[in-house]
């Protein structure tokens, strides 16, 4: 077994004064930031997924703006990997799984942001080409949504999420119980 930390989107977009801020996310990079120094100490690879939105009509994680930089907390050091995607899943046209692959990983852990679109698709995807799959259910953030006119508050939409996940693609722990692992 070889293990890999897959940090999704902890971009400046989603924290306060970004372009699309998220609730929770400063606690969720803080608790990013322990499972990245758990990775780290452990001398696991680690991989720094970076969105960068270049369709039109994008108005956050615009290439060569602040936004779009990750998350000081999280911020990669220089041997390790920062992929950039264009989508939500961190998969689709990168070099993700090839360089999981070369490494032999077999389980992923994901920490990250935003649980309903990014960690979602991603991880889905992960298990669906074969990886073991955690996902830091408190190292994750996401949003209020709307839908027809009812709103959902983000602890509902976290907790809908991260449940359907811990059904079948992965398995949900929070940061305190990865720790100690």
């Amino acid at each position: 077994m070889s293990k890999a930390l897959i940090i999704v989107d902890i971009q400046n977009d989603y924290f306060e004064n970004g372009a699309m801020e998220l609730v929770g996310s400063l606690q969720a990079s803080e608790n990013a930031k322990k499972i990245l120094s758990k990775f780290r100490n452990e001398k696991l690879p680690i991989v720094h997924i970076q969105h960068l939105s270049v369709a039109p009509g994008s108005f956050f994680f615009l290439p060569e703006t602040e936004g779009q930089k990750i998350h000081d907390h999280v911020k990669p050091l220089e041997n390790e990997k920062v992929i950039e995607k264009y989508y939500p899943n961190s998969f689709r046209e990168t070099e993700l799984l090839e360089y999981l692959q070369s490494h032999q990983v077999t389980d992923l852990v994901f920490v990250g942001m935003m649980t309903h679109m990014c960690i979602d698709a991603t991880v889905r995807a992960a298990k669906d080409l074969g990886f073991n799959c955690t996902v830091i259910g408190d190292a994750t953030a996401t949003k209020d949504l709307e839908i027809n006119g009812s709103n959902a508050m983000a602890a509902d939409v976290q907790t809908a999420f991260l449940a359907g996940l811990n059904f079948f693609y992965a398995e949900v722990k929070m940061t305190k119980d990865y720790i100690v692992i």
